[in-house]
């Protein structure tokens, strides 16, 4: 038999190779190469096995209604999974922490407890106790809702046989593991394992299973990238601590889109969907104020109106300030660039700083327009017409372009009542700013 020396395979993907080397050839990840030794490559073969509980059947006689979402009572949630939970799914929730992971979940699991199914949640963090208090506090206090404080993989198992529940949560997947791996809660090989062994029993008894995954310094998900490809669904959720607002995006799924977002909002008995998020990054002042412009953003395929606040002051410093907060720095000098030059406007001898209201971050180009019209107001001290809306990106020739979903913005205006659009449709800044500060 031949034997091939591969002492060295990468912990993230598999990929082998003859020499250590500090980065994966694969998956392009540092430091992920380990040592295994030597293995056996040629003259394997492996028997064949006679299918007999799950022959293969054409593709017309499969019925899908399986397959079909179940609603959780959440209807943000339900929005981000595509309509609700498939059964059998393996759902993997990632997101820093103290951001609320727990207290979602929690609230996720006692709606669906409150329409008759029955629910394990284990928490391989928290005491049992500590879930009951948040669960008061919450109001999910239901007798078909079962806690289990457990990090044996072996005795989570043991919970769902007993329990046999129609949902599954597990937090965390890091700190769960499994006595037939080596190593300790959390490392590569054990969060394979807990993982693995997880997914094939929602697969093998159609139980929908939910794991909180914990994230890295950079905001990735924690643990080795096979975690991401086992499961069927990758949610992200996010906040900045300083604000209420939360949102929750899925990375993959397999039942649904990739580009919805659901919004919550933390308040002291929990957390609350918020299904109409049009009334929170806006300002409550009926009193037009010279730098305000708002734009309408996109979160998915959800459109979102956004004010943007600037202010300009005059600085006698050789460097003035630049100081943004919810909108890119880069993108804001950039922005100021083209004002001074195809606008005429000066910004050498101020301070200048923009801001989203809400605590919202802005990141596409789409706002363009509508910072570079609230800086314009802020230069001139003219306030902006409380009916416009502006929306588009600017180029370094100061031309503006079309933003994508453009029906969704225009619909998403009308319906809040702004009947001054500035777009695509104006073809220069400098265009732009004389019709929008007439």
């Amino acid at each position: 038999m031949a034997r091939v020396t591969t002492p060295f395979k990468c912990v993230e993907c598999g990929w082998t190779t003859n020499k250590w080397v500090g980065r994966c050839g694969e998956c392009q990840q540092w430091d992920t190469v380990r040592e295994f030794g030597t293995e056996s490559l040629g003259g394997r073969t492996v028997a064949t096995r006679v299918p007999i509980n799950r022959a293969a059947v054409p593709i017309t006689q499969i019925t899908v209604t399986d397959a079909e979402h179940r609603p959780t009572g959440i209807a943000e949630f339900d929005r981000v999974l595509g309509g609700g939970i498939v059964p059998g799914a393996a759902i993997l929730l990632s997101g820093e922490p103290g951001v609320g992971k727990s207290t979602l979940l929690l609230d996720v699991a006692g709606r669906v407890a409150m329409r008759g199914d029955t629910v394990l949640y284990v928490s391989a963090e928290e005491s049992v106790g500590q879930v009951r208090l948040r669960a008061e506090r919450t109001g999910t206090l239901v007798d078909t809702l079962f806690l289990a404080a457990e990090t044996n993989l072996g005795t989570v198992l043991g919970h769902i046989d007993e329990v046999k529940p129609s949902l599954v949560i597990i937090d965390s997947v890091q700190t769960v593991s499994s006595e037939t791996v080596d190593g300790l809660a959390g490392g590569v090989a054990q969060v394979r394992e807990v993982a693995a062994t997880v997914v094939r029993i929602a697969k093998e008894r159609g139980i929908p299973v939910i794991l909180v995954g914990h994230v890295t310094k950079d905001g990735t998900i924690a643990g080795p990238r096979l975690l991401e490809h086992l499961v069927d669904v990758v949610m992200h959720f996010e906040g900045d601590r300083q604000t209420a607002l939360r949102f929750v995006r899925t990375l993959k799924n397999r039942f649904g889109p990739t580009d919805e977002v659901g919004c919550f909002e933390m308040v002291g008995s929990g957390i609350e969907q918020v299904p109409d998020p049009s009334a929170l990054f806006r300002s409550n002042t009926t009193t037009p104020v010279s730098g305000t412009c708002t734009t309408i953003t996109m979160e998915g395929r959800r459109a979102i109106p956004v004010e943007i606040q600037a202010l300009i002051v005059p600085s006698s410093a050789p460097q003035p300030r630049r100081v943004t907060n919810g909108v890119d720095s880069s993108r804001v000098a950039m922005l100021l660039a083209v004002l001074e030059r195809r606008a005429k406007l000066p910004f050498q001898s101020a301070d200048v700083y923009v801001s989203t209201v809400g605590g919202i971050r802005v990141t596409e180009p789409g706002a363009d327009l509508a910072i570079a019209l609230a800086l314009a107001s802020a230069a001139k001290d003219i306030a902006l017409s409380p009916t416009l809306v502006a929306t588009g990106e600017i180029s370094l020739a100061g031309d503006i372009r079309a933003v994508t979903a453009h029906h969704l913005r225009s619909a998403e205006a009308t319906r809040l009542g702004f009947s001054d659009v500035i777009d695509h449709s104006v073809s220069t800044l400098a265009e732009a700013i004389r019709r929008s500060l007439k």
